[in-house]
């Protein structure tokens, strides 16, 4: 790889956090695009990746960032410039140029990971599918899910949609996800949840501290509320993840269950599945699908970047009968959704 590769990777995730509501984290971004950097070997390493470093890639600039802002979250004085503190760009690029230097191993560690989150929000959609579901089927749920991180929104039944007056889910919830909204909203059919499990290569235990400190290092230090409705998720968070590869692991828990319908789904992460893997898992899905009935249905539904605009598509294929649901679009953060189903 070249510098200007990297610059240029800096470069487009400033856009991206500008996009996604972190002003901070895009003038961060573009910062590291515009300036030298300190000579040290954590700025060969990155110059010398080998491979795709863009968030269409490995996301180097992600890592990196998440890198600092474990420092910051651990009470690293990189703190000082970091919100809600206001400080100039110098002040804040020299204070940058210092913890690349001071802290350079544990930087270079962050680099070996790709980055990971639960971003909650993207549960507002699985509680409307979760209720599609109740309506068609009348039968409770078990979750399958594939890249599954640390298991936060495997507990969607457990939060609150608040959408236009109208409040859905559990009246106690401490996660309450309030969207831009446009179109019906979901159906009244409480969702009912007896199993959920799922696995990820890198699963985190979100009551760990360490992998804790991964999760929130993650949303940006402009983002507070990302903060706060994390860690209320993390309070609830009872769900098991495995380690594993999803396709492998899936082919052991597609067996039906009389009375129960099996959603499998996925937010932002079939999309970084290589293609052989994706193939191989919609063959499974599909295989399973041949042989569900009404008595023990099976669901599929994908929130992922499909080459359109905005967000992502949101997909649901149900089986018996293997019919497919364009039901609409999202925002990768869920800050709006656009819900085609009813419509």
């Amino acid at each position: 790889m070249t510098a200007k590769a990297l610059t240029d990777a800096f470069l487009a995730q400033a856009g991206h956090c500008d996009a996604l509501g972190s002003p901070f984290m895009g003038r961060l971004c573009r910062l590291f695009a515009q300036h030298d950097w300190p000579g040290t070997p954590l700025r060969d390493l990155m110059v010398g990746w080998e491979g795709d470093v863009s968030s269409t890639g490995q996301s180097l600039p992600l890592r990196l960032a998440g890198g600092l802002h474990a420092l910051v979250l651990n009470g690293d004085k990189l703190g000082d410039a970091y919100p809600p503190h206001v400080v100039t760009d110098d002040t804040l690029w020299n204070a940058v140029c210092t913890a690349l230097v001071d802290k350079a191993d544990v930087l270079a560690d962050w680099l070996t990971s790709a980055p990971q989150t639960n971003e909650v929000r993207r549960a507002a959609v699985l509680i409307g599918v979760g209720r599609l579901l109740a309506q068609r089927f009348g039968l409770p749920l078990r979750l399958s899910e594939l890249g599954a991180s640390g298991g936060l929104n495997l507990m969607w039944d457990q939060f609150a949609l608040d959408i236009g007056g109208a409040r859905f889910g559990p009246a106690d919830a401490d996660v309450i996800l309030s969207p831009v909204w446009e179109g019906h909203a979901p159906p009244d059919a409480d969702a009912v949840v007896v199993a959920r499990r799922g696995v990820d290569l890198n699963p985190l235990d979100p009551h760990d501290q360490d992998d804790q400190l991964r999760l929130r290092a993650f949303l940006w230090a402009d983002q507070p509320e990302r903060m706060t409705r994390t860690q209320a998720a993390i309070a609830t968070c009872d769900a098991i993840v495995d380690h594993g590869d999803a396709v492998a692991w899936l082919e052991d828990q597609l067996t039906h269950h009389e009375g129960i319908c099996h959603l499998v789904y996925h937010t932002v992460a079939w999309q970084y599945f290589p293609a052989d893997a994706q193939a191989r898992g919609t063959a499974l899905i599909e295989a399973a699908g041949a042989s569900a009935t009404a008595a023990h249905p099976l669901a599929w539904f994908g929130m992922e970047a499909d080459g359109n605009t905005p967000g992502a598509a949101l997909t649901l294929r149900i089986w018996p009968g293997d019919i497919t649901l364009d039901i609409g679009r999202a925002d990768f953060h869920g800050r709006w959704v656009h819900w085609k189903a009813g419509t």
